[in-house]
């Protein structure tokens, strides 16, 4: 067994061994360790983990600052400044640099360093046996030694030799390539040669389970298994950028095409037209560069990505891939699950249907056994009770969940509070083994008379569950699953059995979740079934049907009905039956009757152009598989839905991975669903995602705004200096300003943006459409007017300020403050594209509140520092240049507000864009 997480290879050939010396040589038994073993075996050993690629140093984010070709032409200009006698330039732009690269390498890291703590929030589960019990854990802490429990959807937590099996098939893909998922078997023996595609009896970590179940005991963890090989390689590989960023890096690099272009042609024009010097002029063409080019960008909306994941990861989403923080905004269309997602996933059997027709209540509330069974309101008769008690018999026996006593006392003193009890395993199962615990039969006194001897669990494709008991020199089976496919298994006329299909549809229609049991003896031998999947039971005993509620979870009918109010419409795709269905969709206010729900029977028979014609009348789909689930989201994205899908299954990882947000449950979910989705819900509510698309607008509209406060003002320093040189005055600011007035307006600004929380009406909205362009209609006009009011004052003020006697120095000095004093009032414009700023607390955004302010006033330092007037060639001014200077930077404020005004009057106060009307 190998010693430490360091060993790349097992020191025993666990696939060419059998069972017992495999449990032998990791010093275990079937029944696993205990607590305190494990403890011991992990202070050892090491967690069971990969390495991986945390976030970078400190110190590489702040040389990654200087890696853009911006950063190069401003060292050219500083080499430039001191051959040509400038070395106060040249250390400014020393200056500069440094302070853009501390800037950058705080919001870098912090970004950085808050997408690694988010993701630790996505941890591997692992049903592991210690202490006798079955536990849900950390699969970080498993240990050599330890016996897990696999079932459908599971990620395998580790290398595991397996020890029993039914029907399982893992898919090894990640692992060895292999596209099929394989089959195992515990029983099987290689030779020490066998590849690892090969070895049956083994499960690996990294794969997941595609269907069955087994158990087994984990034989290697962290880096000494088989995945571990391939750690290495795997951290060294840079993570994508999502699809946002990568555009505005594109974006980016248009504009700063431009603004060069624009640089280089007003430094001709002020070489060979107005007579500057050729130094002098590149460096104002380059401190004009800088200072016009949006390079800061790509970092604010990281940045802003960053603030909505851990925005997102307050309200109950953990966002897995970055680009789903835009795409949740836009989705025009959920499917989503039922049980777990709209209601609480806490079943309880509140009634029992015997096949005479008999009818009993089941009182209490949640798993606890804490209830009776009642016949009209009375204890049932003796005949009654017998038939109760072969039917909770079964239903303990066909059974895979687990429910336990934790309390003190004897538990016949019906110490029954909620908090005495633990349970796992799906919902139905326990709620089925809490009945039977109410009628006095649990299940481990049952195993010992009924030993199990094969079993074919429960999928989704099949709906029903099956095992196999020895009883004497007979085999009983007992067999549990949705009405329609058990009656198909019992012994049943066709006038009967349409009378209980009715039956169990008043049930379902009353809302309840209904459950038929039944059981019958089989000829094979019970030897003859330890192996491979039993072949389906026939010709059963119909024992009769149970009828389990599961409450609705608080807040999901006004989470629905803010979804519709936000242009969002939502449907529920379920495997229940079309009443249960129908009847949960009129408590959520989502269907009123049977035309709006469509059955998987109807589905099969229906044409993919008869499904899209459906899709905007339908809002419920019941009884469909999971290639039926995909089959609805396609058809709904090919006509024009962006679609976000829920699921919890193996079997929902399609769906999942063709929506267009992909959304997993993160308590009830598999690690294979987990996985294949962009987001995951910490609580499994549906009323999280509401608040997720909430968050996501937030992120978009904050993107929008930061790119228009970054493109606006850079084209307005460029009308301004094209009018100065085309007009024949002196530039209008130096380089070192230019470079000043970047690093004071768009040095925090920007950044600070992206923390702006929402606004009031961000959910009643229309939906973006997911081709919409960021720089549409409303950016183009406000870019525009931002660009011309801002250029056309300041140069209007330059050369008013130069006719009253002003040096140029003087008149610049004036310039520097009005447009620093311009671009603080601009961003208050950027804090909304149509509500007015005087609706908007400066309250509301502290960050920006405080960014803002602290900029301003380290301009007025540099007013009044000698080092900094020395660079910058600033001087205090007068009360009544402070009074000039202000009111001409208001006129920006009063043209915005009359944008607003014009575009609220023509498109309204809730639109950002005229093409979603």
């Amino acid at each position: 067994m190998p010693s430490s997480p360091s060993d790349t290879r097992p020191t025993v050939a666990w696939h060419a061994s059998d069972a017992e010396s495999v449990l032998d040589a990791v010093e275990t038994d079937h029944s696993g360790l205990s607590e305190a073993e494990a403890e011991r075996r992990l202070e050892r050993d090491g967690p069971n983990t990969l390495p991986h690629r945390g976030a970078p140093p400190v110190w590489a984010v702040f040389a990654r600052q200087f890696r853009n070709p911006l950063i190069y032409i401003l060292l050219a200009a500083a080499v430039v400044s001191i051959g040509i006698g400038h070395p106060t330039d040249a250390a400014f732009i020393g200056v500069v640099l440094l302070l853009n690269a501390v800037i950058g390498t705080v919001q870098e890291w912090q970004a950085e360093r808050s997408a690694e703590s988010l993701q630790r929030l996505l941890r591997t589960r692992a049903t592991v046996r210690r202490d006798g019990e079955l536990r849900d854990v950390d699969a970080a802490s498993l240990v050599a030694g330890d016996r897990v429990e696999l079932e459908s959807g599971d990620r395998v937590p580790a290398d595991v030799r397996l020890l029993t099996a039914t029907g399982l098939t893992v898919d090894e893909s990640a692992l060895t390539g292999e596209s099929e998922p394989v089959e195992k078997d515990p029983d099987w023996t290689g030779d020490r040669d066998a590849t690892l595609g090969d070895r049956r009896n083994m499960a690996y970590a990294g794969t997941s389970v595609a269907r069955g179940r087994a158990s087994g005991v984990v034989v290697a963890t962290g880096t000494a298994t088989a995945v571990g090989e391939l750690a290495a390689d795997v951290t060294e590989r840079s993570g994508g950028k999502p699809p946002l960023v990568v555009r505005m890096e594109r974006f980016t690099r248009v504009v700063g095409a431009v603004v060069l272009v624009a640089a280089v042609v007003a430094a001709a024009i002020g070489v060979f037209v107005q007579g500057y010097p050729l130094a002098e002029m590149f460096l104002f063409a380059v401190a004009l560069s800088v200072s016009a080019i949006p390079e800061g960008l790509p970092v604010a909306m990281t940045v802003a990505l960053g603030i909505a994941t851990r925005r997102m990861a307050r309200v109950g989403v953990i966002v897995r891939k970055l680009v789903a923080v835009e795409g949740l905004g836009s989705c025009t269309l959920i499917a989503t699950d039922k049980t777990g997602t709209l209601t609480e996933n806490e079943l309880t059997v509140t009634r029992v249907w015997l096949p005479d027709g008999r009818e009993l209540e089941v009182t209490g509330e949640g798993y606890a056994p804490d209830g009776r069974v009642l016949q009209e309101g009375h204890p049932p008769d003796a005949e009654t009770q017998a038939e109760l008690l072969a039917l909770a018999r079964a239903g303990a026996l066909c059974n895979e969940g687990d429910l336990t006593y934790t309390g003190e006392g004897d538990l016949t003193e019906r110490a029954t509070e909620p908090g005495d009890w633990s349970w796992s395993g799906d919902p139905t199962d326990v709620a089925i083994l809490s009945a039977a615990h109410k009628l006095g039969i649990e299940r481990d006194p049952l195993t010992e008379s009924f030993p199990q001897v094969a079993s074919i669990p429960f999928e989704a494709d099949r709906r029903f569950a099956a095992t196999y008991h020895r009883d004497g020199d007979a085999t009983r089976v007992f067999v549990k699953g949705g009405p329609e496919r058990v009656f198909e298994m019992c012994d049943l006329t066709a006038e009967r059995r349409e009378r209980l299909r009715e039956r169990a549809t008043a049930y379902a229609t009353d809302g309840y979740r209904v459950l038929a049991v039944a059981e019958g003896t089989v000829e094979t031998p019970p030897s003859e079934l330890g192996g491979s999947e039993p072949p389906t039971p026939a010709d059963l005993d119909l024992l009769g049907f149970v009828g389990m509620v599961d409450p609705l979870r608080s807040g999901v009918a006004e989470a629905i009905a803010a979804a519709r109010a936000a242009g969002i419409e939502v449907s529920m795709v379920t495997g229940d039956h079309p009443q249960t269905a129908l009847s949960i969709a009129r408590q959520l206010g989502m269907a009123t009757d049977l035309g709006e729900v469509l059955t998987g029977s109807e589905l099969a028979e229906m044409s993919d152009d008869a499904l899209r014609e459906r899709l905007d009348d339908v809002r419920v789909f019941a009884r469909v598989t999971p290639d039926q689930k995909l089959r609805i989201v396609q058809a709904a994205q090919s006509i024009g839905h962006f679609v976000a899908v829920t699921g919890d299954g193996v079997n929902d990882a399609p769906a999942l991975r063709v929506a267009n947000v992909g959304i997993a449950m993160g308590r009830a979910g598999t690690d294979v669903a987990r996985d294949t989705a962009e987001l995951v819900l910490s609580d499994d509510n549906f009323a999280t995602i509401v608040a997720g698309i909430e968050q996501g607008r937030v992120a978009f509209d904050n993107v929008r705004k930061v790119i228009y406060l970054l493109v606006s003002t850079g084209a307005a320093e460029l009308v301004l200096v094209m009018l100065s040189l085309a007009a024949g005055t002196p530039l209008p600011l130096l380089p070192a300003q230019l470079l000043w007035l970047n690093l004071v307006t768009n040095g925090i600004q920007d950044v600070a943006l992206g923390f702006e929380p929402a606004e009031e009406d961000v959910l009643e909205r229309s939906p973006r459409r997911p081709d919409e362009r960021i720089f549409n209609r409303l950016m183009i006009e406000r870019t525009v007017v931002g660009a011309l009011v801002m250029g056309l004052v300041g140069f209007g003020a330059f050369t008013w300020w130069l006719d009253q006697g002003l040096s140029e120095a003087a008149a610049r000095n004036s310039l520097l403050l009005l447009m620093v004093l311009f671009e603080n009032v601009h961003i208050g414009n950027a804090r909304s594209e149509v509500r007015s700023v005087f609706r908007l607390s400066p309250l509301r955004s502290p960050i920006l509140l405080v960014g803002a302010v602290s900029a301003f006033l380290l301009h007025v330092l540099a007013l009044y520092f000698p080092p900094a007037q020395a660079v910058l060639g600033t001087v205090p001014v007068d009360r009544s240049t402070w009074a000039v200077v202000a009111g001409l930077a208001l006129t920006l404020l009063v043209a915005m507000e009359l944008h607003k005004l014009s575009w609220r009057y023509r498109y309204g106060t809730r639109s950002i864009s005229p093409e979603r009307e």
